[in-house]
């Protein structure tokens, strides 16, 4: 595995979780919610949310230039440690609660990844793929996100969060994927054929797509089950696309190497959801109880 673009990966996750914090701190008082396009707007001219932008943008070059020099199938794995940064700045910048057992699925995720990225070095694949390919791909996405979004809602605050960030991590996946040809593209033919291959819009598309759907996951107030659902779909589309479009595939050289790293990289996902599930048991008044201190007008970044 090529150190540096997994080290850019590491870099992209730390900036992802500093997006989906300071954007938690903007947008919980603001009542976003589907459809609400005024309230989303609002949060344009807020600072902290705008600097929660900036550091989103910095996340996604640093995930370019780390897709641009290693494979999807180990580079996207490595942003689900964006859920264990999210926890201490969780915990400094939004009030969020740390328990024993987000710390426990924090190291999971660390162990599991660390052995992952020390077997999985990724074997063959290609850097595109025909058209009727990605079609067929994303058809099955898209009927996976509307029935999650139809049926998957009912439930409490924690189940809202996770339901939108899930989906916002399937957009995120999918925008990820297309990286790898875009930039490929952009080395070979240059900035103008780029921009009229589909690749680029789609990319765009669902980007901004899975962007809209994680301000209303983290407008609920619960960070760690949306930055960890978001932090879970996103290598797991990815990795599927790499593996059926891309032609990816672990190396098997010896053959247990790709046994171990696919369960070390299931390890690090159910670390996540031991994060997702701690976060779930927390006492629905605690984002309420953060919005009414905002509203005594304490200080605060927003």
């Amino acid at each position: 595995m090529d150190e540096l673009a997994a080290v850019l990966a590491i870099f992209a996750a730390v900036a992802f979780a500093f997006a989906a914090t300071l954007w938690q701190r903007a947008s919980m008082a603001s009542g976003i919610e589907a459809g609400q396009g005024e309230a989303f707007l609002r949060l344009l001219t807020n600072w902290v949310w705008l600097l929660g932008l900036v550091a989103q943008i910095l996340g996604v070059l640093l995930q370019a230039a780390a897709l641009d020099r290693g494979r999807v199938a180990i580079i996207q794995p490595l942003l689900v440690t964006t859920v264990v940064w999210a926890l201490p700045l969780g915990y400094f910048l939004t009030s969020q609660t740390v328990t024993r057992r987000h710390g426990l699925g924090a190291a999971i995720v660390v162990v599991g990844l660390a052995v992952f990225g020390s077997v999985g070095d990724p074997a063959g694949g290609v850097d595109d793929a025909p058209t009727s390919d990605w079609i067929a791909a994303y058809l099955v996405i898209a009927a996976v996100c509307i029935g999650i979004l139809l049926f998957g809602r009912r439930g409490g605050i924690s189940a809202k969060a996770a339901v939108y960030g899930t989906v916002a991590g399937v957009l995120y996946g999918v925008s990820a994927v297309l990286m790898k040809p875009v930039v490929e593209r952009l080395h070979t033919d240059g900035f103008a054929a780029v921009l009229e291959n589909w690749q680029l819009w789609v990319m765009a598309i669902t980007g901004i797509g899975g962007f809209y759907l994680q301000q209303i996951s983290l407008a609920v107030g619960r960070l760690a089950t949306s930055v960890a659902t978001t932090s879970v779909a996103n290598p797991v589309v990815s990795v599927l696309l790499g593996a059926l479009v891309l032609q990816e595939t672990l190396d098997r050289t010896p053959s247990w190497h790709a046994v171990v790293a696919i369960g070390a990289l299931a390890v690090a996902l159910l670390g996540a959801v031991i994060i997702a599930s701690a976060s779930e048991e927390e006492s629905e008044a605690e984002p309420t109880a953060w919005n009414a201190e905002s509203a005594t007008g304490q200080p605060s970044l927003a």
